[in-house]
């Protein structure tokens, strides 16, 4: 696919992000068709830290998303990426009436490796040379104590062990009162007892929001490219697994 005259590989996400603004690949394009204020690409040779930290929008006050631990297949993937969530962001903090603005992070590695605290307190350096303009916090493959390490580094983090902790109870809360309200607008009633429910993604997230919906009685169907933690889910929740190709 060609747009504004840059080849665009067909079926990545840069394509699908070209498709969405009628742009093709240039860099500047897509930060200005998505209305980014700031992008910023980070380095550490020392630790092999590379991340990019995405300003969406800070109209009514500084930016706030999480940081993302992902090993992507290319740095455009990653780029994707940070640019639809920072944007996703400024939305939530809008209809929430937050006077914050959005924001987020993606560090591109394996979120596997044991050599956490050099590479975290490499991020919370990148996160702290932009003033108070960005905070961080925990997202796929960054935990409570990642955040710790960052936190050696700067103040612009929160969900750190000694103040707010895991968001991922809260976050799964906020998804379960959203399926009911589903479930009331489309059945008339709230409950989810008996509905089956398929769970894309079994992180901390998508495990906490099994605890809720298994009280509740639904049948789960859970997928992960992580068979560990569909195990988990299966095991303490009676979830079905299923392939990722099947959801």
């Amino acid at each position: 696919m060609t747009r504004a005259g840059l080849e665009v590989p067909e079926g990545s996400g840069l394509e699908l992000l070209a498709e969405e603004t009628g742009l093709g690949g240039d860099v500047f394009e897509l930060i200005d068709a998505m209305g980014h204020e700031q992008v910023v690409f980070n380095h550490d040779p020392s630790c092999g830290y590379r991340s990019i930290i995405a300003v969406h929008d800070t109209t009514l006050g500084p930016s706030l998303g999480g940081t993302r631990f992902w090993q992507y297949e290319t740095e455009r993937e990653a780029l994707v990426d940070v640019l639809r969530l920072s944007r996703g962001m400024t939305y939530k903090a809008a209809v929430a009436h937050l006077n914050l603005g959005g924001g987020k992070a993606v560090i591109m590695g394996d979120n596997k490796t044991l050599d956490r605290e050099v590479v975290m307190r490499a991020h919370g350096r990148a996160v702290d040379a932009l003033g108070g303009r960005y905070i961080t916090a925990e997202d796929v493959g960054v935990t409570v104590e990642d955040m710790d390490y960052v936190h050696m580094e700067t103040e612009h983090v929160v969900g750190i062990m000694d103040r707010s902790g895991d968001p991922s109870p809260v976050t799964a809360y906020g998804v379960y009162r959203g399926m009911k309200a589903c479930a009331l607008k489309s059945y008339r009633d709230d409950s989810l007892a008996g509905r089956s429910v398929a769970i894309q993604g079994a992180g901390s997230v998508g495990y906490q929001l099994c605890r809720y919906l298994s009280r509740e009685g639904a049948k789960l169907f859970v997928s992960d490219i992580d068979e560990v933690k569909v195990g988990r889910c299966s095991s303490d929740f009676g979830a079905e697994p299923v392939a990722p190709s099947e959801i």
